[in-house]
């Protein structure tokens, strides 16, 4: 099975997760998950500038929701759940640590474009857009309206992350 359809099984195995969760934080962590799951999607397809946008809201939106769940009322019990907080710790710790040695293992070497397009970028920026500085060449002709979508999607997120956490009883 190839990586894109693990990731596939795994995204609907969390979402499946968080719906037949009872408990709301649970399910938070567990669409978080599904979160997760779509931005490395997003960098196998060779994505990284959409993976980097997706992993930004998942992250607002973690925070966003967590926090207004946590204010209603979060069931915490710290007694006798050590030895299971510590392993899933380890656990996790060694699985992250093992999936990023063979994900760091397929980047290319330095200098070395991934992808057919970056060479071309490389090649014939110059010729073609004048500008010196290859980066903004390649982000102000070819990526604009890329970059102008993100701009708009990270905008968005500001402003549910300002609008939620505000308080509405203030005033100054």
């Amino acid at each position: 099975m190839s990586e894109i359809n693990l990731i596939l099984v795994f995204m609907i195995t969390a979402a499946i997760i968080a719906v037949e969760m009872e408990d709301l934080l649970s399910s938070i962590i567990a669409v978080g998950a599904v979160g997760i799951g779509l931005s490395i999607a997003f960098l196998l397809l060779k994505a990284p500038d959409l993976a980097m946008m997706q992993l930004v809201v998942e992250v607002l939106s973690l925070i966003i929701l967590i926090r207004a769940t946590v204010k209603k009322d979060l069931p915490f019990s710290a007694s006798g759940r050590w030895f299971f907080n510590t392993l899933s710790t380890i656990i996790f710790l060694v699985l992250f640590l093992a999936l990023a040695r063979f994900s760091l293992n397929d980047i290319p070497p330095f200098g070395n474009p991934a992808m057919r397009v970056s060479k071309i970028y490389i090649e014939e920026a110059l010729a073609k857009t004048g500008a010196l500085n290859i980066v903004s060449a390649i982000t102000l002709n070819y990526r604009v309206c890329d970059l102008l979508g993100e701009a708009a999607i990270l905008f968005a997120a500001l402003i549910g992350v300002l609008a939620i956490t505000r308080n509405v009883g203030e005033r100054r």
